[in-house]
């Protein structure tokens, strides 16, 4: 089975990234759900990205607010798609962990979607991953579809 780490800061972050360990499932894809903070917690975070592609995951979903340095530094130290979910909170409702995720050097890239963006934020990997399996394809054809419909 294809894994992916979503990460978060807090565990205060829970009800805004669950959804984004739920999408992925739903795709038939397992979630890594984990809180490590790039500040809190940095050797776990190296040591997780470091090693991610040999212990198994594909990519990864990271949720941080305000300074939101966890997206980058798994990014740094690992060659796998990074998803960086800046989340809202602090005295600018989430807009400084957007711009903190979204400018990340060059050289060192990591996607960002919008604020509390975590549904996207899988659906983004999904995408990624269905570029060489067709059974991904099928159902993102069969959820854009759901959509459509309202479901």
């Amino acid at each position: 089975m294809v894994r992916v780490a979503v990460l978060m800061g807090s565990p205060n972050d829970m009800d805004t990234m669950k959804p984004a360990a739920d999408t992925l499932e739903r795709f038939g894809i397992e979630a890594d759900v984990r809180v490590l903070s790039a500040h809190r917690n940095p050797e776990q975070v190296v040591a997780l990205a470091s090693t991610a592609r040999e212990e198994g995951y594909v990519a990864f979903v990271c949720g941080a607010g305000m300074a939101a340095h966890l997206a980058g530094v798994v990014a740094a130290h690992t060659t796998l798609p990074v998803v960086g979910v800046p989340l809202s909170g602090g005295a600018l409702h989430g807009v400084d962990a957007l711009y903190s995720t979204v400018q990340m050097p060059k050289g060192i890239p990591v996607a960002t979607v919008a604020v509390d963006g975590a549904v996207n934020a899988a659906l983004l990997v999904v995408e990624i991953l269905a570029i060489s399996d067709a059974g991904l394809q099928q159902k993102l054809a069969d959820h854009r579809q759901a959509i459509s419909r309202g479901s």
